[in-house]
Order: structure tokens, then C-alpha cells, then sequence
């Protein structure tokens, strides 16, 4: 890889346009990168790996702010990068995210990253043209990826090669180490082995005690079928488990074929006990049933007579069925009779108190009825007459209290209209006041403002006139300081090339040439005079009048600043600050009395608008309500007229000796309680005479029934009559009898019967207690016969699932073992691990011995063939993992130590060469990719004369091949001996870049 050119845009600290050649700087083969510190000398490194691989390197990765914050809003951050890769010319053209303004309206909008990758191909006319090749992120990280033939962590170790972060990773512990060289070599995977190792070790172990818990489980189960105790070492020698549970099987099977003998004995006395007790119980049968014949015989005798009472019963009961319905009939009619005539009793009774009359017969009764019911239609009429007067008498009191309110709210407006106009006319002249005092309050204000920005402004002027006397002050001290020291360089220079012959001798080596003369021979060289300065006093001198040069242009700049602040200060001014004073003092009076007489404005015009109002609604009102008494006054006269017509009215439509005033209601009600009792009086006067005729009739009727059935009266016939039921009961009970006057005949007669009483009674309780003795014993034996078949039944399944769970635990157990042993040796606590190395590590030491070899070669030329780096897999003082830790043997005592033990220049020293080594392992790992750029960051001011050179000389043998190597640093010696430099400056403005050639 090649770098052409580069080209930067609001990235970092360049907020403009920054274009960098080098196609110039390879020239030289050895060129500098150098610059004050944050003026952006990383930032350029930063550019190339953004260009690269859109990202940048170390911790700067994870601020996420790669655009510069000195560029404008509507800059974008661009970077644009050729460079040869894989022997293909490329450009790169790529843009981080970024926010910008809105286009449209206010906020902001994020602009995606964009990235635009172009070859450099031949044209048929002769030219080359740029043809791009891809415009999406992933496609063209992973097209340079393969064309550098590095990822962005290898290439940051190989071309750009940071020596603060290698100092760190010299003394690192070997865990810190690790995770660095992991990132390098990429061997991710070895920890992923680790980790599958230890994941399959926890699932493995999961599923064993998962497998050994149902082994367990099945054992408690045979155990409690059994009802013995496991072997002891079972889980150690889970094979025992089979014969174990094959001897209990068979112990079983033997136990039940010696209990089946015993069972079939049992049930062949079960059953002669049966047949015993049932033989007793066919005896015990017959004898009870012969027994209660007899009794039953005895009672059927004992109740002959009532058996023949029954049957006439039942007999007189068939006979008065036909009866009994007609003397219900005539029973009926006469209590309808009996209540009709103590309908007209009780109806008449009424009727004569409320008549206030004595005995009333039907002819009397009628005509009371005629003359009520004339009474009740000449009410309806009067009625409406009457509620019509009522209604009007009440509208016309309510007509009354209405015209009252309404003349006497027109005697309280009368007196309130004559007060509001001497009320408005008082206030007037206060609003008019108010109104102009509210105007003067807007000019004052203005006036007050302008008169506030003065006296501010002449404040300002006296600090300022302040700060510039002290300004002026500086700035002449320091001039005089620059002066004096401009002087003491002047001085040096001169001395130091009056001594310059015997600066040049002591350069000189014995055997080496003059630079002056040529000459080999130095036979008298010069000696330099006591006090003469060198090359690193005059450094100093021209370090310091730079610096000084800085510090006056500083002190200018602000005197400038400060004056031209102060001139428009003053003309901002005008007047002294005391005539201000007193100026804001007198506006800030007027203005407190303007604002607080013009505060009364608004409440004022509100009262006077609301007083006018109120005069012209009063007005309005005065003459409604005058109207309104006017037509009252006319309402109440017409309905006085209509009310005293109405009840001549009514008194007319009364009869003669009826009070005028008499309730309606009351009168109504009584006429119509004797229209109704003189209607339920004939009513009942007709009924009375039906139920007369009906009783005759019914009562002839169940006379003539009763003599044809027998009977001498209907009474008689109705009392021996029976319900349908009881009819029922009675003829079913006299068959019920026959019935079991036959059985019992029978039964005594039965052969069977008479033996069986004759016979010796059976024992049934001994019987009985011998078959439940019999039973109990070959139910017994059953059952145990049962338990052993069950229990080998089980036994067998118990076996099956013991064998398929050993099937299934013993390969998981021994899969436990070998995953655990590797486990334990990946992770070097397996006793054979002698070095307690994880295989990640192991594999790293290899690569890690790799890059301590390379870096010896550069090593012992840097170091005067003292030192070498020692790559030991022994830990560290308090580590727990060995096979990364580092030593440095010196030569020259034979001793090796801690790198922490080496001084600030030699640890540069051991940690450039080992970052070379490292870099060369790297390129060789990644194919032996070309890298013709390379890249060495800061460390070289700790560094003496001697070990610099020989640096630099191991810098120089980089640019075999064509290899460019760049410096980055601020040291002022490297200045003088790398001629080719790539100078960056900062600025207020952001930083710009310089290129200075030979």
C-alpha cells in the first residue's frame, strides 16, 4: 500500500479545505510529521484510516465526533484519499454522519455517512479515467480489507504504529496483554473453543445429574416395591442397579407360586362354608313362612264382624251415588235464598240512614233513585262554571300583586335616573387627566431605555479604559522582554560560530573524514573556550524568542481589541457617566408619576362607559314599565267583570234551597252513594225472588231420588254417601281381604310348609360366623396373591425404565468426563497444564515469541547490542495465567528484569522495536502484504544524541524496498535532520498544513 494523496474537509481540526501531497514526501523515502500539540498531527493518521476503513483509530473511535467544529453549518466533513493498493490505484471518497440545519423551517436533520471507492483504469483515446466500483459501506470495508490484505486493528499496529499505547502493552500484565494481541491476531476462535468446552461442560453436567436424578428416582420406587434398601455405591457402580432388581423379581415370583396352594385351599372352603349356611337359610325360610301363615289365619278371624260391617257400608255407599248430587243442589239454592234476603236487609238498612228515612219498600226506594239522578245531571253542569270562576278569581289576585310590583319599581327608577348624571359629570375630567398621563408613559419609557444603554456603554468605557492602561503595560514588557532576548540569540550565534571549528572536532571519529577538509587525519583539532554555547544552547535561545514573538503579537492583538472596544464605547456614551446618572434619575421620576396616574385610566373609562349605560337603560326601563301598568290596570278590570257573571251563573244552574257557595265535590259524592245504594236495593229485591223459586224446585227433586234409591229421606241418603276415594278404598280393602283369606288356606295346606315346621331348627348364627371366617381367610390370600403378582409386575417395568435410564445416563457420564478433562486442560487448571495456560494464550505465547524474535533483529542495533526482550511462559508477580509475560535480559550483566524497571528513553527504545516486531509479524501473518507507507508516532523526545541516532539509523533501513516511513513528532532536533517535513498549524480557525522540502 501507497499513499498518493489526501484531501480533508471539515474533519477534526481542519475546518477548510486541506490537501497533502504525499507523492512529495515518499520522494525522500524519510519524511516529518510535526506540529504543536492539538494542532492535528494525529488527525491526519485519523483521515487515512477513515478513508481506509471508515473508522478511526484508539479511543477516538468512540467519541463519534469526526467533523470539525470550526467548520461552517453547510460544510460537510469529507475526506478523499488515492493510494495504491494490491498495485490498483484507487480513490476513496467517504463522509461520516453528521448533523446539519434544516434546509426548510428550524431543527436539524442527521446526514447519513456515504462512502464513494473509484479504480483508476486506462481510456481507449490514451487518458486514465476514475471508474467507480461501489457506493455501499459494507462493500467497499470489505473490498480494502481485502485489498490491504489487513483489518483496521492490524493495520493501525503495522503502518501506524503508536508508541504510548506500546510502552503500555511492554508492561501490561499478561491479561491485559491477551486481549490486545487477541485483537491483532484475530484468534477469537480459540476462545470460542474455550468457551464451547465450557458451555458443553455446564450442559453436560445439567443433563448427567438431570439423568442421575431419574436413575434415583426409579430406585427410591423399587425400593419402596420392594420394601428393601438400595446397594450402597449405586451411583459410583450404577451396573448393580440390574441385578439388583432381577434378584428382587425373582424373589417375588417364587414367593407367589408357594401362596397359590394356599389360595385354592381357601376357596374350597369358602364354598362348602357357602353351601352350608345356604341349606340353613332354605330351612330358616320355610319354618318362618308356615309360622306367619298360621298367624295370618288367626287375624282374619279376629276380624270377621268388622269385615261384614264394611261390606253393608259399601254397599249403602253404591246406592246414594245417584242422591247425593241432587241434595247438594237443594242445599245450594236455599243458602242463595238466605244471602239474597241478607242483600235487601242490609242494602235497605243503609239506604234509610242515609236518607235519614224510615222503612223503605221498592216503590219508595225508586223513586228516591229517580230524583238523585236528576240532582247528579244538573251538578255536571254547574261544575265547570264554578272551576272557571275559580280560576279567574286566582289570575285576577295575581294581576293585582303584579301591577303593584310595577308602580313600585317605577317610583325606585324615577329616583335612581336623577342621580346618575351628576355622578358621570364628576368623572369626566378625572378620565381625560388619565388618558394624557398614559401617553407620556410610552415616550418615557424610550427615553429611560436609551438613557439605561448610555450610562451602560460609559461604564464599559471605564473598564475598558482599564484593562487597556494594564494592556499597553504588558505588551511594553513583554517588547522589552523579546528585545532583550533577541539579543541574547544574537549573542549566542555569534559565539558559537567563533567556536564552530572546535564544534566540528568534536563530531569528529577517528578514521572518519573532516567535513570541511576531507581529510582523514585530524592531527590538532580545535578545542572549544570555556562557556562557548552549542547547537542545543542556541535551540534554546531561538525556542525562547519564539515563543516571546507569540506572546507580544498576543499582547498587541488585545491592545487593539481593547481600544477600538473602548472608542465605541465612549461615542456610545456621549456624556459623563455622573450627567447619565442624574439624567436616568430625573426620567425614572416622571415616569413612576405618569405610570401611576395613568394606571387609573382603564378603571375610569370603564366607570363612565357603565354610568352612560346604565342612564339610557334606566330610560328604557321607566318607559317599559309604564306600559306595563297601563295594561295591567286594563286587565284587571276585565277579568273583575268576567269573574261576577260567572257566578250569577252558577247561583241560576243550583236548586232553590242549595248554599251558592256549597262544595260540589262533596254534594256529588253523597247523591251518588245513594244512587247506588237505591240501585243495589232493587237488585237485590229481584234476586231474593229467583232463589226462592230455585230452593222449591232442588228440594223436590232429592226427594223423589232418595225413594227410588231406597232411602227414606235425601238427608239420609247424603250421609251414607262416600267419596269416589273412599268408595275405592273400602271395596279394594274387602277384596284385599278374600284375597289373603285364600293364601293363607293355601299355605297351610302346602306339604313343603308342614315338613319344614316339623324339622329341628338350624344354628344360622354359627352358619353364618363359619362363612365370614372362610371368607375373610380366601379373601386374604387373594389378595397377597394379587400384591406379589402386582409387585412383580412392577418390578418388571421398574426394571425396563432402569435399564433405558442407565442407557441414557452412562454415555452422558462419560461424555462428562472427557468434555470436563479437555475443560479443564484449555483452561490451564488441569493438574497436566503445567504452566496453567488457556489455549488461547498458548496459541498467542507462539505468535508472541514470533514478534520478540523480530523485534531482537532491530533491538540490538537500537540498544548498542545491550538489551533483547525474553518471552517467558512462567506468571508474573500476582497473575493467575502464565504464557504472555515479557522480560528484558541485558547483555552486558547477563541479568533479565521487568520492563517496568527501564528508564523512560530505554523503554521507547524496546517498545519501538517491539512494535516493529509486532509489525512484521503481522505483515508476514496477513500474506506478506506490501505496505510502502509507514507511519511512527511520538516518543522520540526522551531520547539522547546517541540512542536517537541509532534510531534513526534503525528508521532508515525501513526504506529498503522503496518503503516510505513517516515520523510523527514535535522534537526540535528531528527538525534538523529530517529535511523533508509535513508541518501542521493551528489556528483560532482550525489548523492548516505546510509542506517543506530539501
Amino acid at each position: 500500500m501507497r499513499l498518493h494523496h489526501l484531501e480533508v474537509t471539515g474533519f477534526g481540526p481542519f475546518a477548510d479545505r486541506v490537501r497533502i501531497d504525499f507523492d512529495t514526501l515518499s520522494a525522500a523515502g524519510l519524511f516529518l510529521l510535526s506540529g504543536p500539540t492539538g494542532a492535528g498531527k494525529s488527525s491526519v493518521l485519523d483521515a487515512v484510516c477513515f478513508a481506509l476503513y471508515g473508522d478511526v483509530p484508539g479511543d477516538r473511535a468512540t467519541a463519534k465526533r469526526l467533523r470539525s467544529d470550526h467548520a461552517g453549518d453547510d460544510v460537510t466533513p469529507r475526506v478523499v484519499l488515492e493510494a495504491t493498493l494490491s498495485g490498483r490505484r484507487f480513490r476513496i471518497d467517504r463522509s461520516p454522519a453528521w448533523t446539519r440545519p434544516k434546509k426548510r423551517g428550524t431543527g436539524t436533520t442527521t446526514e447519513q455517512a456515504r462512502v464513494v471507492i473509484s479504480e483508476r483504469r486506462p481510456a481507449p483515446d490514451g487518458t486514465d479515467l476514475w471508474h467507480p466500483l461501489s457506493t455501499r459501506l459494507d462493500e467497499t470495508g470489505h473490498l480494502v480489507t481485502r485489498l490491504v490484505g489487513m483489518t483496521l486493528p492490524q493495520f493501525c499496529q503495522v503502518a501506524l504504529l503508536p508508541q504510548g499505547r506500546f510502552q503500555a502493552f511492554l508492561r501490561a500484565r499478561s491479561e491485559e496483554r491477551h486481549a490486545l494481541l487477541q485483537q491483532v491476531f484475530q484468534t477469537e476462535r480459540f476462545d470460542r473453543v474455550e468457551r464451547w468446552l465450557r458451555d458443553r461442560r455446564v450442559e453436560l453436567r445439567r443433563s448427567s445429574e438431570a439423568h442421575q436424578t431419574a436413575v434415583a428416582d426409579l430406585v427410591s420406587r423399587i425400593s419402596e416395591v420392594g420394601s428393601v434398601h438400595a446397594p450402597d455405591d449405586w451411583s459410583q457402580h450404577p451396573g448393580v442397579l440390574t441385578a439388583w432388581v432381577d434378584e428382587l423379581a425373582a424373589a417375588t415370583s417364587q414367593a407367589a407360586a408357594a401362596h397359590a396352594v394356599r389360595v385354592e385351599a381357601a376357596v374350597a372352603g369358602e364354598a362348602a362354608a357357602a353351601r352350608a349356611a345356604q341349606a340353613g337359610t332354605e330351612l330358616a325360610g320355610l319354618r318362618a313362612t308356615h309360622a306367619a301363615a298360621r298367624q295370618a289365619a288367626a287375624a282374619l278371624e279376629a276380624e270377621h264382624d268388622d269385615h261384614v260391617v264394611r261390606t253393608q257400608q259399601a254397599d249403602a255407599a253404591q246406592r246414594a251415588i245417584g242422591v247425593r248430587p241432587l241434595h247438594d243442589v237443594a242445599v245450594t239454592a236455599h243458602a242463595a235464598e238466605q244471602r239474597a234476603e241478607q242483600d235487601l236487609h242490609g242494602a235497605r238498612a243503609e239506604l234509610s240512614g242515609l236518607l235519614d228515612e224510615g222503612d223503605l219498600d221498592d216503590q219508595r226506594v225508586a223513586e228516591h233513585l229517580r230524583a238523585t239522578t236528576r240532582t247528579l245531571t244538573d251538578l255536571a253542569r254547574v261544575r265547570p262554571l264554578r272551576q272557571q270562576a275559580v280560576a279567574l278569581t286566582a289570575e285576577l289576585t295575581d294581576l293585582t300583586a303584579a301591577r303593584d310590583d310595577t308602580r313600585t319599581a317605577l317610583e325606585q327608577l324615577a329616583v335612581r335616573a336623577d342621580e346618575l348624571p351628576a355622578r358621570l359629570a364628576e368623572l369626566t375630567p378625572q378620565l381625560e387627566s388619565a388618558t394624557r398621563a398614559r401617553d407620556r408613559v410610552s415616550s418615557l419609557r424610550s427615553e429611560l431605555e436609551v438613557v439605561e444603554s448610555r450610562i451602560a456603554a460609559a461604564s464599559t468605557a471605564e473598564r475598558l479604559a482599564t484593562e487597556l492602561a494594564a494592556a499597553e503595560h504588558a505588551l511594553r514588557e513583554a517588547t522589552a522582554t523579546r528585545l532583550e532576548a533577541r539579543e541574547v540569540l544574537v549573542t549566542i550565534r555569534e559565539l558559537r560560530l567563533d567556536g564552530m571549528a572546535a564544534e566540528i572536532a568534536g563530531k569528529l571519529a577517528v578514521g572518519a573524514c573532516c567535513p570541511v577538509c576531507g581529510s582523514a587525519d585530524h592531527p590538532s583539532p580545535a578545542s572549544p573556550a570555556p562557556g562557548a554555547p552549542d547547537e542545543a544552547a542556541e535551540r534554546d535561545a531561538r525556542r525562547a524568542v519564539d515563543d516571546l514573538e507569540a506572546v507580544v503579537e498576543a499582547h498587541a492583538q488585545q491592545v487593539r481589541g481593547l481600544s477600538a472596544q473602548q472608542a465605541a464605547a465612549v461615542a456610545e456614551a456621549g456624556a459623563g457617566l455622573a450627567d447619565l446618572r442624574a439624567a436616568r434619575a430625573g426620567v425614572a421620576a416622571a415616569l413612576e408619576e405618569s405610570a401611576e396616574e395613568a394606571a387609573a385610566a382603564d378603571a375610569l373609562a370603564a366607570r363612565c362607559t357603565a354610568l352612560g349605560e346604565q342612564i339610557a337603560s334606566l330610560a328604557g326601563e321607566r318607559d317599559t314599565l309604564a306600559a306595563a301598568a297601563a295594561r295591567q290596570d286594563t286587565e284587571a278590570a276585565v277579568l273583575g267583570s268576567r269573574v261576577e257573571i260567572l257566578h250569577e251563573q252558577v247561583r241560576a244552574a243550583l236548586p232553590g234551597d242549595a248554599d251558592p257557595d256549597t262544595d260540589l265535590d262533596d254534594l256529588a259524592d253523597r247523591l251518588r252513594a245513594i244512587e247506588a245504594l237505591a240501585t243495589r236495593c232493587l237488585d237485590a229485591s229481584a234476586a231474593l225472588v229467583r232463589a226462592h223459586g230455585d230452593a222449591e224446585r232442588a228440594e223436590d227433586a232429592a226427594h223423589r231420588a232418595a225413594a227410588d234409591a231406597g232411602f227414606a229421606t235425601a238427608a239420609e241418603a247424603a250421609s251414607a254417601w262416600l267419596r269416589p276415594d273412599d268408595l275405592t278404598a273400602l271395596q279394594a280393602r274387602l277384596a284385599q281381604h278374600d284375597r289373603e283369606v285364600a293364601r293363607v288356606d293355601e299355605q297351610l295346606a302346602d306339604p313343603d310348609l308342614r315338613r319344614a315346621a316339623e324339622a329341628e331348627p338350624p344354628d344360622l348364627e354359627r352358619l353364618a360366623h363359619e362363612l365370614h371366617r372362610a371368607r375373610d381367610e380366601a379373601s386374604s390370600t387373594r389378595a397377597e396373591e394379587a400384591r406379589l403378582h402386582e409387585r412383580r409386575r412392577r418390578l418388571d417395568g421398574l426394571a425396563r425404565d432402569v435399564e433405558s435410564a442407565l442407557d441414557a445416563w452412562l454415555p452422558v457420564r462419560d461424555d462428562l468426563d472427557r468434555v470436563a478433562d479437555l475443560a479443564a486442560m484449555v483452561e490451564g487448571k488441569h493438574p497436566d497444564n503445567r504452566l496453567q495456560m488457556r489455549l488461547s494464550a498458548y496459541v498467542l505465547a507462539h505468535r508472541l515469541g514470533q514478534v520478540v524474535d523480530a523485534a531482537n533483529l532491530r533491538l540490538s542495533t537500537m540498544s548498542d547490542q545491550r538489551y533483547s526482550l525474553v518471552h517467558t511462559g512462567r506468571r508474573g508477580a500476582g497473575e493467575t495465567r502464565g504464557g504472555l509475560s515479557l522480560l528484558v535480559r541485558d547483555d552486558w550483566t547477563g541479568d533479565s528484569r521487568d520492563p517496568a524497571t527501564l528508564s523512560g528513553g530505554e523503554t521507547f527504545v524496546v517498545s519501538l522495536a517491539l512494535a516493529l516486531g509486532l509489525a512484521d509479524v503481522i505483515t508476514d501473518e496477513a500474506g506478506g502484504a506490501d505496505l510502502d507507507t509507514l507511519f511512527v508516532d511520538e516518543g522520540f523526545g526522551s531520547l539522547d544524541a546517541d540512542t536517537l541516532e541509532d534510531v534513526m539509523d534503525t528508521l532508515d533501513t525501513l526504506r529498503d524496498g522503496g518503503r516510505v516511513v513517516g515520523v510523527v513528532s514535535h522534537v526540535p532536533e528531528l527538525q534538523t535532520r529530517i529535511p523533508t517535513q509535513l508541518r501542521v498549524h493551528r489556528g483560532r480557525h482550525g489548523s492548516r498544513v505546510s509542506l517543506r522540502t530539501s
